[in-house]
């Protein structure tokens, strides 16, 4: 497979509507993921003056973090696909300096070792060929470099999913069980999978740890359904063929009252279950 054809279908899905939605949507999906970026930024431990590579950086959010934590003398480069998100990052960032977004493939970017810190959430379960892409981001390393990253554990153990995918599953058309491995947000799902693949690309001192947290949907069901059925796994089964407005309306109606008894302090806070991944080139 060449280097225009790998990772193609991730490409043109991320640079059509959906990367136009989750665009039009970031302050929702910043919000949802906050336990998640607390738990990961925490885990790289960004230090001033540091230069750090932030891979699938979206919208920009994670890249102005660790843009703060490493101060005038540190660089960051954020690299994502999609052009409605990266259009976005640079109006976030404004005239900063110590930051920069480009857009490519960090499976096939020609990378230099210039950086301390490889760094994603939730931006690096999506290869069509793991381990080489993860190669070649190790390229980016300097002797000695870190990765940090946070991945979503199985499906099943995320209250988020249960709620929204587990509660329309049975309105649905049956579909035929999914490639666990195929690229996509629990390709990563299986830890010793993470370390093989890691291992096979070059890291060492691999570490797997659990973090639990919450996602905020906010206090709005209606919104939360909106961003459920429009912005998350639950989309792509929605817009399966045989999938009938009708239908679609029955998955809001059961998706919305299932969050709706998720709620804590008057916002909707289903349970997240990721994997903290960290490594050394």
């Amino acid at each position: 497979m060449s280097d225009a054809t790998a990772n193609a279908d991730q490409i043109k899905f991320w640079n059509g509507v959906t990367g136009e939605k989750w665009a039009q949507h970031n302050a929702d999906m910043d919000r949802n993921l906050t336990d998640a970026t607390s738990g990961v930024i925490a885990l790289a431990a960004a230090k001033p003056g540091e230069r750090i590579v932030d891979i699938g950086c979206g919208a920009g959010e994670t890249s102005l973090l660790l843009a703060d934590a490493v101060g005038d003398e540190g660089s960051v480069l954020g690299v994502d696909v999609s052009g409605p998100l990266l259009e976005l990052a640079r109006k976030r960032a404004g005239s900063r300096k110590n930051v920069r977004f480009v857009q490519g493939d960090a499976a096939f970017h020609a990378f230099t070792p210039h950086a301390d810190l490889v760094f994603s959430r939730f931006g690096v379960m999506f290869f069509d060929k793991p381990a080489p892409a993860f190669a070649n981001i190790r390229k980016a390393l300097k002797p000695g470099g870190r990765l940090a990253f946070v991945c979503w554990r199985p499906p099943m153990e995320n209250e988020w999913i249960r709620a929204t995918v587990g509660t329309a599953q049975p309105l649905l058309p049956p579909q035929p069980p999914a490639d666990p491995f195929a690229p996509g947000p629990f390709a990563f799902a299986d830890p010793k999978r993470v370390e093989s693949i890691l291992g096979e690309a070059g890291f060492k001192s691999v570490k797997v740890e659990k973090l639990d947290g919450q996602m905020n949907l906010g206090p709005s069901v209606e919104h939360a359904v909106y961003q459920m059925t429009n912005l998350g796994p639950l989309s792509r089964a929605l817009n399966e063929e045989g999938v009938d407005d009708a239908t679609r309306a029955k998955v809001g109606k059961a998706v919305g009252e299932t969050l709706d008894k998720i709620r804590k302090d008057g916002v909707i806070k289903p349970a997240i279950a990721c994997w903290l991944v960290s490594a050394v080139n």
